[in-house]
């Protein structure tokens, strides 16, 4: 699947976190963060513009667990239809988009920048593992 990259472990690893320090988890939604940025980093500049409000859209919204991208919301509520497609004349909407189920642009951006992803990744979360004191090999 091109939307998902799995970590093992991840939950276990939060929970040792928190038992050494309460505020590590966080540092982990920030690692997972920076993943996000890189693939906003390549979707922002590939979306249609007019206003520039549905680029703009795209926001890294992680938990500590999930890396997650927002899109669209108040300001931009077409966004996901222009990623994705689907259906036209609805309010708000120009007209019928082909309906991409993987996306034009997000979860592209996922399929062209997983090495880095997964690099940006597995490099936050061996120096949070060595700010927490862990050895990490």
């Amino acid at each position: 699947m091109v939307g998902k990259i799995q970590v093992t472990g991840l939950r276990e690893f939060q929970a040792q976190l928190r038992a050494m320090d309460a505020g590590l988890p966080k540092q982990l939604r920030l690692a997972l963060n920076q993943a996000a940025e890189e693939i906003i980093d390549y979707a922002e500049p590939r979306f249609p513009r007019k206003t520039g409000r549905a680029a703009a859209s795209l926001k890294a919204r992680s938990s500590q667990r999930v890396a997650r991208i927002a899109l669209g919301g108040r300001r931009a509520p077409y966004a996901p239809w222009l990623d994705f497609g689907g259906e036209g004349r609805v309010k708000g909407r120009p007209g019928k988009r082909e309906f991409i189920k993987s996306g034009r642009y997000v979860y592209k951006g996922l399929e062209v920048r997983r090495e880095r992803v997964t690099e940006i990744m597995s490099g936050a979360l061996a120096q949070l593992a060595r700010d927490a004191g862990l050895e990490v090999s």
